[in-house]
């Protein structure tokens, strides 16, 4: 049973019990991410991320991390698109401390102009460390292509540019505006005491009741077929090609999960089966959806000698008209409904896994669906949703490509 409760001021708790564990995981989630910046403050909702741990009205960055590390926990935080998560994980007798110093984090961080600059220059190193990861930054590169007129086709780093641009006021006034009592939900999973972990909760949040700026609702972006070509020198061509896809609550959503895992989203994908074990084409090849609140994208990443990038998209595009024409067999059907409720439930045994499941759910879909609830959900899948999901996802004609590499010569074939 999950524990649901809402403060006056509109901050959401949201908490399960587990009894036979000796943690406890606690996140302080925030409805906002790069999709809510600009073209002149993109990066910002990751760079408030880092500046979270720089030092407080009472403890420096130091004494942060020292006041977890001493008591054997665990303190991190990430930001997506459309979220941000501050979170804790420790031993249940250690809950309070926990709520503690991320709340400190929360309300007190002193956003230093010091602080500020020491810190542009640690992100600054992380962009670079991006751009020379080509095999993660093709995936930006396409979102950036095929949703190039919105914020959810922004780089969740930033950019340097816009980095070295951010001043303290800049990056308070984004902070007054999205970090709001109706944004935040507090999720708590672990061994603990349901009426005093509330009390402790409401004692800490229940008065933040700051000055709200008018925040405007992210514009939907509309998926445009576009082909991006990066040219860098590199040992491999990476080839990142995708389709519109479907919004998070979607009643397709599980389909879409089942036929994703069998084009391309496992070892035994078909993908994974003709690229890597068949032709010995690429180390890494796979397929995943990802879905926001009011859209979503299938992406198909691939990595390659250059000389065999036109080769792979073929093979891709072949699977394609294969899985379009022929459909799957009941087979694959049943095996990958068992796939993933397995990896489902493998990733539930740990509190912080099943915090971020819980909190993020909340935050974004207000509403929590049991374990229960949604194997029964994949076990629901026929194969009249997966033919109508192939149509729906695979159109051929609105295909999105982005390739890093030295080699321009490809060919993307498009059409059904």
């Amino acid at each position: 049973m999950y524990i649901r409760h809402n403060l006056n001021n509109g901050v959401r708790i949201v908490a399960e019990e587990i009894k036979y564990v000796n943690s406890v995981s606690l996140g302080i989630w925030v409805k906002t991410g790069s999709r809510n910046e600009t073209t002149s403050n993109n990066g910002v909702s990751h760079f408030i991320e880092h500046m979270l741990f720089k030092g407080t009205k009472t403890r420096n960055a130091k004494e942060i991390a020292s006041a977890i590390d001493k008591i054997g926990g665990q303190l991190n935080a990430f930001t997506a698109k459309e979220c941000t998560c501050f979170y804790a994980k420790v031993l249940d007798t250690h809950f309070d401390i926990a709520l503690d110093i991320l709340s400190d984090m929360f309300f007190n961080s002193a956003f230093s102009e010091k602080e500020i600059e020491k810190e542009k220059g640690v992100v600054l190193e992380e962009i670079s460390m991006y751009e020379d990861s080509p095999e993660d930054l093709v995936h930006d590169i396409f979102t950036q292509s095929v949703w190039s007129d919105n914020p959810l086709g922004m780089p969740i780093l930033g950019t340097e540019d816009t980095l070295k641009g951010l001043g303290r006021n800049d990056i308070i006034n984004y902070f007054d505006k999205n970090y709001t009592p109706e944004n935040l939900v507090i999720s708590v999973v672990g061994n603990f005491q349901e009426k005093y972990v509330i009390q402790q909760i409401e004692r800490v949040f229940s008065g933040y009741n700051p000055a709200r700026a008018a925040r405007e609702n992210a514009p939907k972006p509309i998926f445009a077929p576009k082909h991006n070509h990066k040219k860098k020198d590199t040992e491999q061509a990476h080839l990142c090609m995708g389709f519109n896809g479907i919004e998070l609550g979607n009643k397709y959503t599980y389909p879409l999960l089942v036929m994703n895992n069998i084009f391309g989203g496992a070892m035994s994908s078909r993908l994974f089966q003709k690229i890597r074990e068949e032709k010995g084409l690429a180390y890494s090849v796979f397929s995943y959806p990802s879905s926001y609140t009011d859209c979503g994208i299938l992406s198909i990443y691939a990595g390659m000698k250059p000389n065999q990038l036109d080769y792979v998209i073929e093979l891709i595009q072949e699977e394609i008209k294969e899985i379009k024409r022929n459909g799957i067999t009941e087979d694959e059907l049943y095996d990958s409904k068992e796939q993933i409720k397995g990896s489902y439930i493998l990733g539930l045994e740990s509190t912080s896994g099943r915090m971020i499941s819980i909190g993020k759910s909340e935050l974004l879909l207000d509403k929590i669906y049991s374990p229960k609830e949604i194997t029964d959900f994949i076990d629901a899948v026929t194969m009249d949703d997966i033919n109508h999901v192939i149509d729906l996802i695979f159109n051929t004609d609105e295909m999105g490509v982005a390739i890093i590499g030295p080699n321009k010569n490809n060919t993307v074939r498009q059409g059904r």
